[in-house]
């Protein structure tokens, strides 16, 4: 009974602090959904529909201190039922198999591949021999060959290469099936030939007028700034990344300045910050309009036009849309005369953003913008009840800025290592040279290039937004050049995220002495991360490539071939080798066969058709993989082909297998996993 009236003590002193748990227990249900490994049915659902009836009826006649239990219970229920939702709503027909013939369809979007290839989205698809009921919704094709000038809203076609959008590379890893459902992407591939344009684009399709204007923006950005200066404009104002080159890229991703380039929290967050100061000030300046007008709240209406502006201009991108949400509530605070920059307002913005997007609660950048905007107002929160800083403006300025760039980079470097297995050393140096500069010379270049452009003096602020960009890719270039810019970690278990990030959540969200127990089950998960252990053997679902565990690191079948599996593998591992590199420490190769010893079984794998017709052996104690079908009789262990389609990625560990599609379960984006 004592212990009761603790609990009823304790949830009592949080009233008032619990909305901002609303988000927390969505997320939980959310998150439930996506870790099962079968597709709820009806009864399932009929089920949560039932308990969150019954949750929402006891906490009417449950005492005051006892209500927010059902109720956080129906949320959890409710984020549930709105994930299971959003998956059957997204549903398009998925390519079932491989393909190879003519292809049409109409251009949405256009971007780069990791390899730099151009890439091309298609939707209104056509696909020879397969009927309507079966086509694809969306495809996204890679061209490596010639081709006409793009745009979109046209119509093209080619000879394509089209396959299902692949399973993890390995077991409980990363499904791009699950994220290519939530996109309506039926199927992926390449084309080697010419494309070629069947149909214009014509100005009345939906959504082509402001894709096409988005384009024509980019070029006439790229006119203006040539080079990656250009390239690094466009992608900044329009989203449009296909004029930066695969080096710059990757020198933005090592000195963690990557999230400069996605329009995000940050950019839409400046955006809106130096509207809203300048038309505050500049109505501020006519007393005829201050002394009679809410001037406040017509600069937030300003700012939220032109953030709505910018959102149409970027894209409209996940990412994107997850800002605007943000700043909407930001700013509409502000109009109804709340403070607007509280941990209310971020948990009404991951509301909205999960209700409507539920999936977006696996992505790194939901993760990392709520994980970065949740530390940095409970941080500068704190910072506030112990009073203002001392020392001048300008030292306090300076100090903000450290203090803000150390608590986003403590926030979001767990969730970043997890997901990208790196770690920039630097990259807080980078941040506080660069970030300055994108809020004080490219944002307001960039809004005074937009409001010049009609008069077309539109190239004075691109220039000096030039400058700023030239700068940060000189910061990119400098860090990520020094030695040991980039860490290496290997990538944790499934709970480890999860277990830390609700830890965290206690810490800031919970009232009282007892929030300082979160940080128990953070130590003790970032503990097991770096205890963790990676799979002994790992093999393609085309079993074209295998990896095994040495005292040097992951060993890899071949030198070249499979590199994005390959690239994957070793990135998961912590280690920062490349394919040729990894290959060499095979400790025993002859031609296309392969050999390693586990254990007491021999691991052979078989790699072209003339080794797996020359190969006879098929012992008891042999596990025989190859990148095509074979034939053999024996008591081996076969996984050619046609046995790893339906078993997706293999891993062995400590002897036990575990299959990709035992890991993934059957889900609606996934097939169903057999023996």
């Amino acid at each position: 009974m004592r212990v009761l009236t603790r609990v009823e003590t304790a949830l009592l002193i949080q009233r008032g602090y619990l909305f901002p748990w609303s988000p927390v227990c969505l997320a939980v249900g959310i998150g439930w959904y996506f870790s099962l490994r079968f597709e709820p049915g009806a009864g399932v659902y009929a089920m949560v529909i039932a308990f969150v009836l019954l949750a929402i009826g006891s906490s009417l006649w449950l005492r005051e201190a006892w209500r927010p239990l059902p109720i956080g219970m129906s949320l959890i229920a409710l984020g549930f039922l709105l994930a299971g939702t959003r998956a059957h709503m997204v549903a398009e027909p998925v390519l079932q198999w491989r393909y190879y013939g003519p292809v049409e369809g109409r251009v949405i979007a256009l971007d780069r591949s990791a390899s730099d290839a151009l890439r091309v989205m298609l939707d209104q698809v056509r696909i020879v021999d397969i009927p309507p009921d079966q086509r694809p919704g969306r495809i996204r094709l890679s061209i490596h060959g010639d081709t006409v000038a793009l745009s979109p809203g046209q119509r093209i076609m080619t000879t394509a290469h089209l396959s299902p959008p692949q399973g993890p590379v390995e077991p409980g890893g990363f499904d791009f099936r699950r994220h290519a459902w939530f996109q309506r992407l039926g199927a992926v591939g390449y084309t080697r030939v010419p494309v070629l344009s069947s149909a214009p684009a014509r100005d009345g399709q939906s959504g082509v007028r402001i894709t096409a204007w988005r384009m024509a923006i980019s070029d006439r950005v790229r006119a203006i700034l040539p080079g990656e200066i250009g390239g690094f404009a466009a992608a900044v104002t329009t989203g449009d990344r296909s004029g930066m080159s695969k080096a710059s890229l990757e020198s933005l991703r090592a000195s963690n300045l990557a999230h400069l380039l996605a329009i995000s929290g940050l950019h839409m967050g400046l955006l809106t910050g130096f509207v809203f100061v300048a038309c505050r000030i500049g109505l501020s300046m006519v007393p005829m309009l201050a002394l009679r007008l809410p001037v406040r709240k017509m600069a937030a209406i300003c700012a939220l036009a032109a953030a709505t502006i910018y959102l149409f201009l970027s894209g409209g991108n996940v990412a994107t849309e997850r800002a605007f949400v943000m700043v909407c509530v930001m700013l509409g605070a502000v109009m109804l005369d709340r403070r607007a920059i509280s941990l209310r307002a971020v948990a009404v913005a991951a509301l909205i953003v999960l209700v409507l997007r539920p999936e977006s609660l696996l992505s790194p950048g939901f993760q990392m913008s709520f994980a970065a905007t949740t530390a940095l107002v409970a941080g500068f929160g704190a910072l506030r009840d112990y009073g203002p800083m001392p020392g001048p403006l300008w030292m306090r300025r300076v100090l903000a800025l450290l203090i803000s760039s150390a608590i986003a980079g403590i926030a979001t470097a767990p969730i970043g290592a997890a997901h990208f297995n790196t770690v920039s050393h630097y990259g807080l140096i980078a941040n506080l040279v660069s970030v300055p500069v994108m809020g004080t010379l490219v944002v307001p270049s960039a809004v005074v290039a937009a409001l010049l452009a009609p008069f077309r003096l539109e190239a004075i602020a691109l220039h000096v937004m030039g400058l700023g960009l030239n700068w940060i890719l000189a910061v990119a270039s400098w860090v990520s050049g020094l030695e040991g810019a980039r860490g290496f970690v290997v990538s944790p278990g499934p709970f480890v995220l999860p277990i830390t990030a609700v830890s965290f959540l206690w810490l800031i969200l919970w009232q009282g002495r007892t929030r300082w127990i979160g940080l128990v089950p953070a130590v003790v998960a970032i503990a097991a991360w770096g205890q963790g252990s990676r799979p002994d053997v790992l093999i393609a679902d085309t079993g074209g490539l295998v990896g095994v565990m040495t005292d040097q690191g992951r060993a890899l079948s071949k030198p070249k071939g499979s590199g994005f599996v390959a690239s994957v593998w070793l990135e998961n591992d912590g280690d920062d080798a490349d394919q040729p590199k990894a290959a060499k420490r095979w400790p025993e190769s002859s031609g296309g066969v392969q050999r390693y010893l586990l254990g007491n079984k021999e691991l052979v794998h078989l790699t072209g058709k003339r080794a797996a017709l020359a190969f006879g052996e098929c012992r008891p104690d042999q596990i025989i993989i190859a990148s095509v079908s074979l034939s053999l009789t024996g008591a081996c262990q076969i996984y050619d082909p046609d046995a790893l389609r339906s078993t997706g990625s293999l891993a062995i560990s400590k002897g036990s297998l575990l299959t990709s599609s035992e890991a993934s379960g059957r889900r609606l984006w996934s097939p169903q996993p057999r023996q």
